[in-house]
């Protein structure tokens, strides 16, 4: 398994992934300054996204189920966990965008190759606030 979103496996065959990038970045509020550089506050994290880009052969070897799936997580702006297949829990994510390109058509339309780029952006697990949980380890900690 190269990884786990939701409950789609990407694998080898029939839906694989190629290439996988991930952005990671922090929020700073600019704070400016006579007779100096502007200052910068740490706001917390910014966004964290996560692109995952492959081919199909939907003729061949298929692919197109695990597809649609991760388009109903898309539709239904459903949170799903993501897991690297070395077992490393990435988080929770959700899908904002796919991205198909089909080639090589067949007679239903279905392309021979398809090309297919995921992104993902990073948030938090359902009915969690990160600033709430925090203060609620922080007074655990405290008794």
């Amino acid at each position: 398994m190269l990884y786990n979103l939701g409950a789609v496996a990407i694998d080898t065959t029939p839906f694989s992934i190629d290439e996988v990038e991930r952005v990671a970045s922090a929020d700073f509020a600019v704070k400016a300054l006579l007779g100096t550089a502007p200052q910068r506050e740490f706001m917390g994290e910014g966004d964290d996204t996560l692109t995952l880009s492959g081919q199909l052969l939907p003729e061949r070897i298929g692919g197109l189920t695990e597809l649609e799936a991760l388009h109903g997580f898309r539709r239904a702006g459903q949170r799903i966990p993501v897991m690297r297949g070395d077992g490393k829990m990435e988080g929770w994510f959700v899908i904002t965008e796919i991205r198909e390109a089909h080639a090589e058509l067949g007679r239903r339309g279905v392309g021979g190759t398809l090309n297919h780029t995921l992104t993902l952006v990073k948030v938090e697990p359902d009915g969690t606030n990160p600033s709430i949980l925090g203060s609620l380890i922080s007074l655990f900690g405290l008794l």
